[in-house]
C-alpha cells in the first residue's frame, strides 16, 4: 500500500473500467458482511457515461483505492422531481488499508463538483444504518434526511440523504448549525430490516 503522505488522485474512469470493477467487487463483499447480501439495485454502467453520469477512482500512485460516481434521475421521476436536476451518488467506496485519512471526503468533493458543473441541483444517496461511518460522513459533508427513493425505499435499515448544491442551498445550510445533529437523529432508522445498498467505506 501507498504511503498515507501521497496525495489521492482521482480520475474519471467509467464503470467499466477495471481498477473500478475491482473495487466493486470488494463494496459489494463488505455489503455481504454488513447486511447479508449483495447491492441489487439496479445500475447500467451506461448511466455513468457523460453527460449522464459519472463514475470516477481515488489512485494512491498506481493503486486504486477509492471509488464513486453519480447518475442522473430523470426530471419527471415520480420519487425524485421535487429535486430536479437531480443526480444520485452511487459506489462510494474506500478500501479497508486505505481508511480514515479524508479519501472518501475527497472523492464526494469532487462527485458535488463535477455534479454541480454539469447542472445538478441536488445530489442524492442511498446508505444504511450498518455503515454509521458513511452516515456521519455525509451528515458532516451537509447532507440531510430526504423523501424515500429507488430500490431500497421501502428498507427499514435504509437511509436517504441529499444536499442541496446550489449557492443557496450551502448558505442556508450554513445558517443551519445544529442541522447536522438534527439529521443524525432522522436518519436512524428502526433497527431490524433486509440487506439494503449504501456508500464509504461505501
Amino acid at each position: 500500500m501507498s504511503s498515507p503522505a501521497i496525495r489521492l488522485s482521482v480520475h474519471d474512469v467509467g464503470y467499466d473500467h477495471p481498477d473500478a470493477r475491482r473495487l466493486i467487487a470488494e463494496v459489494q463483499a463488505e455489503y455481504v458482511q454488513r447486511y447479508g447480501g449483495p447491492d441489487s439495485s439496479p445500475v447500467d454502467p451506461m448511466e455513468f457515461q457523460p453527460p449522464q453520469g459519472l463514475f470516477a477512482v481515488g489512485y494512491l500512485g498506481a493503486e486504486p483505492v477509492a471509488m464513486g460516481g453519480w447518475r442522473r434521475h430523470d426530471d419527471e421521476h415520480p420519487q425524485t422531481a421535487w429535486a430536479a436536476p437531480v443526480a444520485e451518488v452511487k459506489r462510494m467506496y474506500v478500501s479497508t488499508a486505505a481508511r480514515g485519512r479524508g479519501y472518501a471526503r475527497t472523492v464526494l468533493a469532487y462527485l458535488e463538483d463535477t455534479a454541480r458543473e454539469a447542472g445538478v441541483r441536488w445530489l442524492l444517496l442511498e446508505t444504511g444504518s450498518r455503515q454509521p461511518e458513511a452516515v456521519a460522513l455525509y451528515l458532516s459533508c451537509g447532507y440531510q434526511p430526504v423523501p424515500r427513493f429507488g430500490y431500497y425505499a421501502d428498507r427499514e435499515l435504509a437511509i436517504h440523504l441529499g444536499k442541496d448544491l446550489t449557492a443557496a442551498g450551502q448558505a442556508a445550510a450554513a445558517d443551519q448549525p445544529a442541522a447536522a445533529g438534527q439529521a443524525a437523529a432522522s436518519a436512524q432508522p428502526a433497527a431490524a430490516g433486509q440487506p439494503r445498498s449504501a456508500p464509504p467505506g461505501r
